[in-house]
Order: structure tokens, then C-alpha cells, then sequence
């Protein structure tokens, strides 16, 4: 027998069966088949369960301890965006209704570190910069959450490499750029949720590798148990933030594949087996993560049954499933010819009027009516008084306690300047699309302009004719004869406008910034029977109903953070490391926060993602030209676990350029994390030259394959050594921003800041 010399090999025809369809004379040619002989290689050849592993392992796992937990009681003030999720886990512990635009499962765990340690949830997380000292705050508690999860982020990096059967040298160079990442360090040592995120994140990748090699025992015991324990991580991520479904679109990318594979009738499944593959994969890794999803939504809405801050954003129906909700107990029937205070929903302005008049022309030359101006006042004023007339005058004895319903049309008459609200053709001051909204005399309200002082009624989520309430009773005011709806917005007018809001008619009537409620009746005497309220229950409302609200609510808030922010970036930014962000400052001591990566580890995971690219392309390359630069193996590896490594990057960070929304440098650490994982793959695959096996030709000309010797694994040590020498001395030059001490002089933070970091005190 005669071996083909190692290196670039010119590959010769494929035979031809029967059919024409070509096959390969190799045993064991499939992908699967080879990514599992790399996998699975001898012990001499890879040696993954190897003592050496044992031990990086355990090292690795106590040095990610020391850093994440170190000094993690500095600052003993609130940091950044501990403003938000300290202050969520106050309200938990005090089960007080609030809103976010993120799943609830991240912050439940930061109420139940509060709740083990006996805290009440006195403090609010006010102002960047409370003390928690002074208020008492188990602070330290609080963080030590996402520090543990933080630090069992790095062995699980390490386990992912050595289940995708890398050599130890690669393992340990993907677990250490995490490991003394600053950024990674800096998120997760303070009460925010990308520890939950990335660690569930990083669960799932690792879950489904140890699923996928077992791909060849199915339905056992350890199949199901790891493609359930990869739905279980899957759920952790989706509840934690929804960034998570990129994680989905990972695993899920690498399942299509993995089916299509399995479709091949080579592989020998019928039709009924590939459908309970394909319904297995869909229970574990679908509808389990799902159903443990809405689990985390009947906790969070089990637990705040009080009324609190989080009222404002969902309907009345909602709130009224509250426990001491104002709308519960202090809603009464409106009634025909009742004086209101008319308030905007999301501005809190009062619908308001006064005698000055718009300006002839505006700022822009267009031309106004010159009618009364009705403008959005935050303040009670009596210019805020409206009393609601029927569109036809009832008889006298007819007019007591007829209340407005859903539906009704009427007029708004406003009490001090005695004239009626009206809507007209004429662009309003800012929206040249929207219309006006003046008021004009009775005389010509019950004459000529009748119609145009007609409005009508239509209450969210009302049934026909209900009774309008006040505060409960949300609701659209249309106009008839243009259907465009009363709305308001933040910008002030003018000095003509008093600085006041402007109230037009917006003719996209299904926004849902059109909605307003009645505040009060001022004009209702003591007297008056609707005083008279019995003490209301607690409304039910179903589990699916305040899901579905609240859902609606969060994706449309999360998709309103358009604002900017001094410290946002843009995607392109993040792999170079251009920006970072600002978190705590102390003048007196020079200390500060200052969020930024390991800039030696994002520009070498960085570089080595474009490294893989052109690997991909050569290699595409020279197949095409009939020669192979790799052997069989090591292609399989590069392309089935390299590249699953590279579509997670791809996965977690491309779809941040299709976001309008406020974006931050902390979005890229689940994608930093897989540049690691491709690192690390890299670091194998470039350094250690051997094949992991020889093409043997015997005497009758037929190839076969055979496993290769021991690889020589020298050349991925010194590279393993200078990376990690070189990422832990960056990470120790800058860890007094990580940390937050000690103080630097100016020299010192001109050091750090060559690439125009914004630091402070320099």
C-alpha cells in the first residue's frame, strides 16, 4: 500500500451507480460521518476527555470567579441602567404593577436574590449615583446574580470547544478571550440583564452540540434529555430579552440542515421516521421553549396584582385586575351635559382652549383660519372645561343622568369662551396633513357649521353602547364629517401658543397615540348619586387577554426607543471596538465606569472572522479546480462546526443594521461570544498543520481513510500562550475602568483613550 503525500492532493472521478447518481468509494463519506469521526476521534488523537481539560477547566472556572467578583461591591452607588432593573425588583418584592419592554425572566431573578436575602423593595433606584448605603440596599446580593452567571458563562465557552472535539489549546484561547473580556467583566457584575442573556445564550449553543452528537443514537434517553435541556436554554434566552430570537435563528438555521440531511434517502428513513424526527425537534426546541415562556409571564402576572406605575400602559380592563387601581375605585358614569376635563393618554395634556386666536400666518408662510385656538395644557386650568352636549338638544325633563355610550355623537362646549370644539379642512400649525381644531360661536355651531361640530365616540376595546366612565373609559374622538381623530403631541408651539401643545386632527386614525380619557367632572355636585359608590372587586381578566396586551405594548414602546443618546453606536462600530459607554463617574476620587471590550481580543476575533471567510473562499476555490487542500475531516470540521460558530456571529449581529431603535455596545456581546468560539476553532485549524487523517491507496488502486497519528499541537500552544498574554495584559491595562478604580491621573486616562474613547478627567 502506498500513502498520498499530505497537503494538496488532486482528487480523481467518482464512481457511477446504476442510476447515474455519483457516489464515494470512501466509507464513511457523508458529512455527518466525518464531523463525527472528528468529534469522536480516538483519545490519542484528540483526547477531550482528557486530565489536561479537567484541569484548564477548573482553572479557567475559578479565574472567571475571581474576576467578575472582585471588588464587586465598588461602586456602593447606583450605576447606569441600575436606575431600571434594581428598581423592577423593588417592585416585585412589593408586588406592584410596572412595565418593561423586556420579558420578565432576567428580572425575576433578581427578585428572588432580593427575597433570599430578606429585602422589601423600600428603595427605587431613583438617580445614577444613589447611595445604597444610606438606603440600605443589599446591593451586593443584588449583583452577585449576574456576576455568577457572568462567571459560569466562561467554563461553558470552554465545554462548547471541547464538545465540538477542539484541541485544548483552542478550547482555552476561546474560553480566555470571555474570560478576561472587560466588557463581558463590566456588564455582568452590575443588576442588568446580559448575563441571564448570554449565558442562556451560550447554553443553548453548547445543549445543542451535545444533542447534535447523538444525532446517531435517536430517541434515547440522552437524545431527549439534550434537545429538551437545548429548548429549556432556548427559553431563557427569548424570556430574558427578545434579542434572543436571534439564538433561535441559530439553532434553528443548524436544524434545517440537520433535517434536509436526514430527508436523503441514502440515509435509509422512511417518510413516518423523518416526520417524527422533524416533530421531536419541533416539541423540544418549539413548543416546550413556548409554553416555558409563558410561564415566566403568569409568574410576573401572578406576583404584581397591585396597582403601580405600569397602570398607564395597559387598557382599563387591564388595570381594573388590579388591586387598589384608582379606575376601580374612582370611575363614575359620564352623563350628557356634564362639565369634563378631557386628558391625552400617552402627553397627560388636558384638552384646553382659550379667546386668543392663531396667527394670520405661520412660521412656514401657509395660512391659518384665524379661529380661537384649542391647545394641549398639562396643568388644571378652567380653560380645560368642556361641557359634552347631544348633537340634538334633549327636552328639558329628558336631560338627568343620560349617560354617553360607546358610539354616541355630541358636541364639546367650552365653558369660559362659550364656543363649540370644531374640525375644519385647514392644515394644522406644525402637520400640514393634519387638520386644525378651532372652535366657533353657538350661533353658526347650531347654524351653518353644525356638521363640522359633531365628534363621535369610539372606546378602546368598548362594547357597543357602553357607558363612557372617567379615567376607564379610553377612547378616540373622531370627527364625522372628516373620520380624521383628535391627537396630540410633545412638540410646543410657538410664543403665539403659549409654549402650550397643539392639538390637530390626525387622519391615520388607527395610531394608538389618538387615545384620551375623561380626568374629572368638576361640575358634579356632592349631592349627586354617582358619589355614592359601592366598593368595587377586583376584576378578572384571562391569562391570554393580558398577555396579548402587554405584548402588543412592549414591541410597540421597544420599537418608540428612537431617541438618541449620547453613548448609542452603530453595528459597524461594535467588532472594531470604536465606541464605548460611559457608566459611573466620581469627581472627587477621578474613579470611573467606562464600559469597553478587550480591544486586543475584538480586533483579533474580528480579524479572524474575516480569516475564515477567505478560508472559505480558497478552499471553495481550489475544489473547483479539482484539487483539495484539506482532507476530509478537518473540510467536514471547518464547515460544520467552524461554520455553525460563524452563522452564530452572523445570527447575533446582522440584524441589528434592520433596528431603528437606540442601539449600545453591550447588543454585540452574544455575537462577541461566538467570534470567541470561531477564535479559538481558528487557532486549531491554522496552527496545527497535520490532517486528522492519511488517504492509503492498496495495491488495487481502491483509497481508503485512516485515522492520523497524534497531531502536533505545538504550534496552537505558542499561539494559545501569545494570545492569552496578550489579552490578559490589555485586560489589566484597562481594568480601572472596568472596576471603577483606582482613580487615574490625566496621563494615565490620555493612555487609555488613543482611539477617542470619551473618559472623563483627561
Amino acid at each position: 500500500m502506498s500513502e498520498s503525500p499530505v497537503g494538496v492532493r488532486q482528487r480523481g472521478p467518482k464512481k457511477k451507480v446504476g442510476n447515474g447518481a455519483e457516489y464515494s468509494s470512501v466509507p464513511g463519506g457523508s458529512d455527518d460521518e466525518l464531523l463525527a469521526m472528528s468529534i469522536k476521534a480516538p483519545r490519542h488523537v484528540q483526547s477531550t476527555g482528557g486530565r489536561g481539560y479537567k484541569i484548564a477547566l477548573a482553572v479557567i472556572t475559578a479565574l472567571a470567579f475571581v474576576t467578575r467578583f472582585h471588588r464587586l461591591g465598588h461602586p456602593n452607588e447606583v450605576v447606569f441602567d441600575e436606575v431600571h432593573f434594581g428598581k423592577f425588583a423593588s417592585y416585585y418584592l412589593e408586588h406592584t404593577y410596572f412595565f418593561d419592554v423586556h420579558p420578565p425572566f432576567g428580572k425575576l431573578l433578581f427578585a428572588l436574590m432580593g427575597w433570599f436575602v430578606g429585602y422589601d423593595g423600600h428603595f427605587k433606584f431613583e438617580n445614577i449615583g444613589d447611595s445604597y448605603i444610606s438606603n440600605g440596599v443589599p446591593y451586593v446580593a443584588f449583583r452577585a446574580m449576574p456576576a455568577m452567571l457572568g462567571a459560569l458563562t466562561v467554563p461553558v465557552v470552554f465545554l462548547t470547544m471541547q464538545e465540538s472535539g477542539y484541541s485544548l489549546p483552542a478550547a482555552i484561547t476561546a474560553a480566555m478571550l470571555v474570560l478576561f473580556d472587560n466588557a463581558h467583566i463590566g456588564q455582568t457584575r452590575l443588576i442588568l440583564l446580559d448575563a441571564t442573556l448570554i449565558l442562556s445564550m451560550a447554553c443553548s449553543l453548547l445543549c445543542y452540540v451535545r444533542f447534535y452528537k447523538l444525532r446517531d443514537q435517536p430517541f434515547g434517553r440522552k437524545w431527549w434529555k439534550w434537545l429538551l435541556l437545548t429548548g429549556v436554554a432556548l427559553s431563557c434566552v427569548i424570556s430574558t430579552k427578545y434579542v434572543g430570537v436571534f439564538t433561535f435563528v441559530t439553532i434553528g438555521g443548524a436544524v434545517i440542515v440537520d433535517l434536509w440531511n436526514l430527508l436523503d434517502y441514502k440515509r435509509g428513513l422512511s417518510l413516518q421516521q423523518f416526520g417524527q424526527h422533524f416533530a421531536a425537534r419541533a416539541l423540544g426546541l418549539i413548543i416546550v421553549p413556548f409554553f416555558f415562556y409563558l410561564f415566566w409571564f403568569q409568574v410576573h402576572f401572578t406576583v404584581l396584582y397591585k396597582s403601580g406605575p405600569g397602570d398607564d400602559f395597559m387598557s382599563p380592563a387591564f388595570q381594573e385586575t388590579l388591586a387598589d387601581n384608582a379606575l376601580s375605585a374612582s370611575s363614575i358614569t359620564v352623563n350628557y351635559y356634564d362639565t369634563v376635563q378631557i386628558r391625552h393618554k400617552d402627553t397627560k395634556a388636558f384638552l384646553h382652549s382659550h379667546a386668543q386666536n392663531y396667527p394670520l400666518r405661520y412660521e412656514d408662510g401657509r395660512i391659518s383660519s384665524q379661529g380661537q385656538q384649542v391647545t394641549g395644557y398639562p396643568f388644571n386650568d378652567t380653560n380645560n372645561h368642556w361641557i359634552i352636549m347631544p348633537a340634538t338638544p334633549f327636552p328639558e325633563e329628558e336631560r338627568l343622568n343620560r349617560p354617553v355610550l360607546n358610539g354616541d355623537i355630541f358636541k364639546l362646549h367650552h365653558v369660559l369662551t362659550n364656543t363649540d370644539l370644531l374640525s375644519h379642512d385647514v392644515a394644522s400649525p406644525y402637520f400640514p396633513t393634519n387638520q386644525e381644531f378651532t372652535t366657533i360661536s353657538m350661533d353658526k355651531s347650531y347654524g351653518e357649521r353644525h356638521n363640522d361640530t359633531l365628534f363621535e365616540i369610539k372606546m378602546e376595546h368598548g362594547k357597543k353602547e357602553a357607558e363612557l366612565k372617567t379615567l376607564a373609559g379610553h377612547f378616540k374622538l373622531l370627527h364625522v364629517p372628516s373620520k380624521v381623530a383628535m391627537w396630540t403631541h410633545s412638540k410646543p408651539l410657538p410664543d403665539w401658543g403659549f409654549k402650550q401643545q397643539e392639538i390637530n386632527g390626525n387622519k391615520n386614525v388607527a395610531q394608538g397615540s389618538n387615545i384620551w380619557y375623561i380626568e374629572d367632572i368638576p361640575s358634579m355636585t356632592e349631592a349627586d348619586e354617582r358619589n355614592s359608590k359601592e366598593p368595587k372587586k377586583v376584576k378578572h381578566m384571562s391569562f391570554i387577554s393580558k398577555y396579548l396586551e402587554l405584548q402588543r405594548a412592549m414591541f410597540h414602546h421597544n420599537n418608540a426607543l428612537t431617541s438618541s443618546h449620547p453613548y448609542a453606536s452603530q453595528p459597524i462600530q461594535w467588532p472594531f471596538l470604536l465606541r464605548g459607554v460611559s457608566f459611573w463617574t466620581k469627581t472627587d476620587t477621578r474613579e470611573q465606569i467606562y464600559f469597553l471590550g478587550n480591544p486586543v481580543g475584538w480586533w483579533l476575533a474580528s480579524a479572524l472572522l474575516a480569516v475564515l471567510a477567505g478560508i472559505f473562499g480558497a478552499d471553495q476555490i481550489t475544489q473547483r479546480r479539482g484539487l483539495d487542500a484539506l482532507d476530509r475531516r478537518t473540510r467536514s470540521k471547518l464547515y460544520n462546526s467552524t461554520g455553525f460558530f460563524l452563522f452564530a456571529w452572523a445570527s447575533h449581529y446582522f440584524p441589528f443594521y434592520l433596528m431603528g431603535r437606540q442601539l449600545f455596545l453591550h447588543h454585540y456581546l452574544p455575537a462577541h461570544l461566538a467570534s470567541a468560539l470561531v477564535t479559538g476553532a481558528l487557532v486549531e485549524f491554522i496552527f496545527c498543520a497535520d490532517p486528522l487523517e492519511k488517504e492509503v491507496i492498496d495495491k488495487d488502486g481502491k483509497k481508503t481513510y485512516v485515522a492520523a497519528p497524534k497531531r502536533s499541537l505545538v504550534g496552537a500552544w505558542i499561539a494559545c500562550g501569545v494570545i492569552s498574554a496578550a489579552v490578559v495584559a490589555c485586560f489589566i491595562f484597562y481594568a480601572p475602568l472596568t472596576y471603577g478604580t483606582p482613580g487615574l491621573t490625566v496621563e494615565q486616562v490620555l493612555a487609555r483613550k488613543f482611539l477617542g474613547y470619551e473618559l472623563h478627567f483627561a
